[in-house]
């Protein structure tokens, strides 16, 4: 499905059926902006752009790190072997993904450039037009019964398929207008036999919700409709 390409200090991988003959410009914020091209997304830390040029919508993410680490290497991770690359590990993932069709954007290429030990890794992936975050849904009063149970048997059709999201939150999951749920960012997101990790995924959501809710305890009955979806 994918192809290969090598660049100066790295390599691209990519889907030939959506971006032919690619280069580092791809990745280049600079080339997509003096195109009028590119429009950060609002409210982010910087690390996603939207790039809107002709027929092309797509999302491009810099691998970012969060947290003490981004006080070290904000953009930057150990190389260990370009098939342990971040971005080569999730381009492959969301092809897998959408192989079982799975609600996830589609995969449309990945690169990465290597320093002397480390390198700096790009995402591009198809736009999901028309939706909103559960966190935003959440703080929008959107969220009724019906929206939560489709989370909720959104999130079983990945564990029944053995994935596990590394970092499920609230604004990993989006709603679009027709009652659809899509989630995103697989970064260290694998596959796996099922076991008590989908429980900690759930957790790490509920958690994620509690904060996005302010100290209001109302999004509790809306995680429990998720959860007797997800358990049913």
């Amino acid at each position: 499905m994918f192809e290969r390409l090598a660049v100066d200090r790295g390599a691209i991988l990519f889907d030939p059926e959506r971006v032919q003959a690619p280069d580092w410009r791809l990745f280049d914020r600079d080339h997509w902006r003096a195109r009028g091209a590119l429009t950060a997304q609002p409210g982010g830390r910087g690390s996603i752009h939207f790039i809107d040029d002709g027929a092309r919508h797509w999302v491009l993410r810099r691998y970012l790190r969060g947290g003490l680490a981004a006080s070290v290497a904000r953009d930057r991770y150990l190389f260990l072997g370009e098939d342990r690359t971040r971005p080569f590990l999730e381009l492959r993932l969301l092809g897998r993904l959408c192989a079982l069709a799975l609600p996830v954007p589609v995969p449309v290429a990945a690169g990465y450039r290597r320093g002397r030990l480390t390198y700096a890794a790009e995402l591009v992936t198809e736009r999901l037009p028309g939706t909103q975050s559960l966190a935003e849904a959440l703080r929008r009063g959107c969220m009724d019964g019906a929206h939560w149970q489709a989370v909720g048997r959104c999130l079983r059709r990945f564990h029944d398929a053995g994935v596990q999201h590394a970092d499920l939150n609230a604004h990993n999951v989006l709603l679009d207008g027709d009652g659809q749920i899509w989630v995103v960012d697989f970064d260290r997101g694998r596959m796996r036999e099922p076991g008590p990790w989908r429980e900690r995924v759930l957790d790490r959501l509920a958690r994620s919700l509690a904060k996005v809710s302010g100290g209001s305890i109302a999004w509790r009955d809306g995680f429990a409709e998720l959860r007797a979806a997800h358990d049913t």
